[in-house]
């Protein structure tokens, strides 16, 4: 990235300033290694969201960032619709609620170890993944939209996993607000086989070891035990999320007009909050979230059953689920008051501090879980929010390493069988249903999650709680 047009704040923050038609500065939190592999298309759709109606302080891109459709991923953005703000589509993503689940074990490595082959092959079995998996549940139209209002509540009354749960999974288990009417046939048709499905892409589910505890109290709050495993799902919304980004990023642009909106980029296709489009796309859009949440739900479900078929009758607890495709609606503070503002998550994740309401009991002391996950060959985060971080970016974070080359670039450098058969002699098993999607997914193709993690605590957003190595990695 060209760093001429940014003014250094310190060596983890930069700021552009106004300029055009932007309405707010952009923030970049990163140092210079992080700027230097981002794309300067990151700083121009930095500008290009500051220049949206209604945005509120600034427009901000997380460590992780690179460019992204209308957003850059690790973009975050609040609107005001006191203020004729807007939602947009490219400001949560097509993967809505996109997000990670981790699970306790209470295992030690060494138990791990001494049957992981077989540990590998029952989660693989078990655990549908892949482009167009399928997997046991179906759903008619009213089990759909109990689903789209439910959430992983819906799951739970279905009966996977537990009611306990819930108390540690975002809104526990459900977005308030969700319209299934708002969601069409074709994006209701493609969900009809999919729940409790893995996908593709840079989705996965991996057995993990704790290598280092850098926070011990809210390590033993999170029940994390340096040489314990735990493990850890990334999927999202399925075909379902992917149809409402794509049938609303239609509606919006053809309305653009009629609401007297100039985009600076046509993939910042958005409404006005308070319009018909703007609330039937949220509607829509927190359906997703629930599918996304009952999703990960059923698959938290299958990988206790693997567990079980290996270990025996085991708990798994759950420390948290939290989505980093989202816009949520939520109280900041600014300007001396409190205000409702619809803060647009594309690629970062919530970072509650300690003390926060929405919190479980159990957790408010010290602060969200803030998942952050590596790249099948390198380590995970588990972070924790800060009472800083709620006046830095909207109490938001990174949520994994952030691409550094394209998919496309990734296999004409990597082979699939290559990159598996190196972690194999590093001690990661790799289940895949696809060698390109492996090649496409290298660890190469990443930033250094660990680089990405030091700035997004030097910034303040969130705090290193505990560093987490892969074991065994399932990908689609």
């Amino acid at each position: 990235m060209n760093l001429s047009r940014l003014i250094r704040i310190s060596d983890v923050e930069w700021r552009l300033e106004p300029s055009g038609p932007m309405r707010v500065p952009g923030v970049l939190f990163a140092d210079e290694t992080l700027l230097a592999e981002m794309d300067d298309k990151v700083a121009e759709q930095v500008a290009n969201v500051a220049a949206l109606p209604g945005i509120v302080q600034a427009s901000y891109a997380m460590p992780d960032a690179h460019w992204g459709y209308g957003f850059p991923i690790g973009g975050v953005a609040a609107f005001d619709a006191d203020q004729d703000g807007v939602v947009s589509c490219g400001g949560v993503g097509f993967d809505i609620s996109c997000g990670v689940r981790t699970l306790l074990t209470g295992l030690a490595r060494e138990e791990v170890d001494r049957v992981r082959e077989r540990l590998a092959d029952a989660l693989f079995h078990k655990v549908p993944a892949g482009v167009g998996s399928t997997g046991s549940i179906r759903l008619n139209e009213q089990r759909m939209r109990e689903m789209l209002t439910g959430g992983a509540r819906w799951a739970v009354a279905q009966g996977f996993g537990t009611e306990e749960d819930l108390s540690r999974i975002e809104s526990r288990g459900a977005a308030e607000g969700a319209r299934p009417e708002d969601v069409s046939d074709r994006a209701r048709k493609r969900q009809e086989e999919e729940m409790g499905t893995l996908g593709s892409g840079n989705h996965y589910l991996e057995v993990q070891v704790i290598k280092e505890v850098y926070d011990p109290a809210a390590a033993a709050a999170f029940g994390l035990r340096q040489g314990e495993v735990v493990v850890s799902i990334h999927c999202g919304s399925r075909g379902l999320g992917h149809q409402v980004a794509t049938d609303y990023s239609k509606r919006m642009l053809e309305a653009a007009g009629r609401h007297g909106l100039h985009l600076p980029d046509r993939e910042l296709a958005c409404a006005p909050i308070r319009s018909p489009e703007g609330q039937a796309y949220l509607g829509a859009m927190r359906a997703a979230i629930n599918c996304a949440l009952a999703n990960r739900q059923i698959l938290g479900h299958l990988v206790r059953q693997a567990f079980r078929s290996v270990f025996g009758e085991t708990e798994m607890p759950l420390l948290y689920d939290v989505s980093h495709n989202t816009c949520r609606e939520e109280r900041h503070e600014g300007e001396g008051s409190s205000r409702t503002l619809f803060v647009h998550r594309k690629g970062a994740t919530g970072a509650l501090g300690p003390g926060h309401p929405d919190l479980p009991d159990d957790l408010r002391a010290a602060g969200q879980p803030v998942l952050v996950g590596g790249t099948m060959g390198t380590a995970s985060w588990i972070l924790v929010g800060t009472r800083e971080g709620a006046g830095r970016a909207f109490a938001s974070a990174c949520h994994g390493a952030g691409r550094q080359m394209s998919r496309t670039q990734a296999t004409k450098r990597w082979q699939g069988r290559e990159v598996v058969d190196d972690l194999a002699r590093r001690g990661i098993l790799i289940r895949c249903r696809s060698m390109r999607g492996v090649a496409e997914e290298a660890p190469g193709a990443y930033k250094d999650v660990s680089r990405v993690v030091e700035v997004t605590q030097a910034a303040g957003l969130a705090r290193k709680v505990a560093r987490l190595a892969p074991l065994i990695c399932v990908k689609g």
